[in-house]
C-alpha cells in the first residue's frame, strides 16, 4: 500500500532540542525561557525557516530584541553556538537506507533555514534521501498544508501512499488531514520501527 516514507529532519533525523541546550547553558529556567522566546521561539526564527530573511538579518533582529530586554550577551552566545546541538542520528540514517533497500522512496520535509540544510548534508545526510522540500526554498513552514502539497506535487506522490514522520504533533496532524498515514516520533528508533510495522512496513 505504501510506497513513500517522508521524514522531518530536526528532531527526527537530527538531534534538535533547543530547550535542553539552553537549560544546560544557563542552568536557570527563567533565563532559558526568555532566551528561547527571543531566539528559537521567535517570529524571526520562523522567518529564517521560511527563507524570508538571511542569517545576518535574523541575528541582528534577535540581538536588537535581546538588547531591549537586557540579555544580548546570552542571545549572542546562543546564536554563535547553537549548531553544536545538530547531531546526525546514525541509526535513523541506517533506517532510511534500509527502507530504500526494501524498495521505498524516501523524502524529507523540513522547516529549516537556508544555511543549515547544506551544513547537515555535509555532516552526513548527503545522498541519504531521494529528494525533499525545505521550508526555506518554498517560503512556507509546516504545519501549513501548502508545504506538504509542494512535496506531493514536486515528485508526483499520492498522499494515501505516503507515511509521514515528524516529532511535532501539529505537523503530523496536518499530514493526516491531507490523507497521509502519520507517525509522531516520540523516543527511540526501535519504537519507530514498531510503528512502521503496524503500517505493514517490515524491514526484515
Amino acid at each position: 500500500m505504501y510506497k513513500n516514507v517522508i521524514f522531518d529532519i530536526g528532531g527526527v533525523m537530527v538531534d534538535f532540542d533547543p530547550k535542553d541546550f539552553l537549560l544546560e547553558r544557563f542552568c536557570n529556567a527563567a533565563v532559558e525561557e526568555k532566551v528561547y522566546r527571543l531566539t528559537f521561539g521567535s517570529e524571526t526564527w520562523q522567518k529564517l525557516d521560511a527563507g524570508l530573511c538571511s542569517r545576518y538579518e535574523g541575528s541582528q533582529a534577535m540581538l536588537a530584541a535581546a538588547r531591549a530586554e537586557g540579555c544580548a550577551f546570552e542571545v549572542q552566545e546562543v546564536l554563535e553556538n547553537w549548531t553544536s546541538i545538530l547531531r546526525i542520528r546514525r541509526r535513523m540514517v541506517e533506517l532510511v537506507r534500509r527502507l530504500k533497500n526494501h524498495g521505498y522512496c524516501v523524502y524529507y520535509l523540513s522547516n529549516i533555514p537556508e544555511d543549515i540544510l547544506p551544513l547537515l548534508m555535509r555532516r552526513g545526510l548527503e545522498g541519504v534521501f531521494d529528494g525533499g522540500v525545505a521550508s526555506c526554498d518554498v517560503h512556507i513552514n509546516k504545519p501549513d498544508p501548502r508545504i506538504y502539497q509542494c512535496l506531493l506535487d514536486k515528485y508526483g506522490l499520492t498522499a494515501g501512499e505516503c507515511i509521514f514522520i515528524d516529532d511535532s504533533r501539529a505537523n503530523v496532524q496536518t499530514a493526516f488531514q491531507l490523507g497521509m498515514n502519520s507517525i509522531q516520533m516520540r523516543d527511540s528508533v526501535d519504537t519507530l520501527v514498531r510503528s512502521l510495522a503496524t503500517c505493514n512496513v517490515t524491514l526484515r
